[in-house]
């Protein structure tokens, strides 16, 4: 079997589930200081404060997404609790649990239909799962589907997705599902050695369930 070589652009050339699952296997010992760390990765501690001071989110919530568990660790710094983790990958998954900020992590498929047994959720946050080779917006309504009343919607979306892919088509289409919709640009990396992504830019999407 090929072995997918773990990196940035690799991620971003991703098809599948399937293409997911395999590249973060292989990435999940190395991901915090081969990629977060190096690249000063900014997304997690970004979502996690418009999620605790912006929008005075609380628990219980779900990360989508979790992978190493980075964005569970800015919401326990932030006293935001309790919070649950899910992922594609088993592997990331281990790693967020080895860190101890999270209640239950489950492996699941965003694609698929969500049975959660601590839904529904206060808050749903998202911190580089909305880009390039991973998930669409299509994911959002069943995100909403475990989502209580009144509950906090903190998602990153890379901006190179979120017309291209239909974000803000499927985002209007919920007028009625959801209020208080806002997005706010903000650069992924804060100091990305790697020329050909310095100038990436995310939107913050935040708004609450109707």
């Amino acid at each position: 079997m090929t072995k997918t070589t773990p990196s940035l652009d690799g991620a971003y050339a991703l098809q599948t589930p399937a293409d997911n699952a395999k590249l973060y296997a292989n990435w999940a010992q190395t991901y915090d200081s081969d990629f977060a760390a190096r690249m000063a990765y900014r997304l997690p501690a970004l979502v996690a404060s418009a999620f605790a001071a912006g929008f005075k989110g609380h628990g219980p919530v779900l990360d989508v997404g979790a992978g190493t568990g980075l964005l569970g660790q800015a919401l326990a710094a932030s006293g935001i609790g309790p919070v649950d983790g899910i992922d594609i990958s088993s592997e990331m998954l281990a790693v967020a649990q080895a860190k101890g900020v999270y209640r239950a992590l489950m492996q699941a498929d965003l694609t698929q239909p969500l049975n959660l047994h601590h839904a529904p959720y206060h808050g749903v946050v998202s911190s580089g799962t909305f880009t390039h080779g991973h998930v669409g917006p299509e994911a959002i309504a069943g995100l909403l589907d475990i989502a209580a009343p009144s509950a906090r919607f903190v998602l990153s979306v890379n901006k190179g997705v979120f017309t291209t892919k239909g974000f803000d088509v499927v985002l209007n289409g919920l007028a009625g599902q959801i209020t208080a919709l806002e997005t706010q640009e903000e650069a992924i990396y804060a100091d990305a050695p790697d020329p050909a992504h310095r100038g990436d830019l995310a939107l913050i999407v935040r708004f609450i369930k109707a």
